[in-house]
């Protein structure tokens, strides 16, 4: 099983991608939201990484 910060850091690429998609598609509000929860997930990830 994955370590909780990789966990974390996976999520957060996920994110990335969606916010591609929604940038690709116009969806720019949707994709700026979208980033945020990847920086959210990434700094969550480093923060877990950090500490274990």
């Amino acid at each position: 099983m994955s370590e909780k910060h990789e966990e974390w850091l996976k999520q957060a690429d996920y994110d990335m991608d969606t916010a591609d998609a929604m940038f690709s598609s116009g969806r720019y509000f949707y994709a700026i939201f979208m980033c945020h929860l990847s920086i959210e997930k990434s700094l969550k990830g480093l923060y877990s990484k950090k500490i274990s």
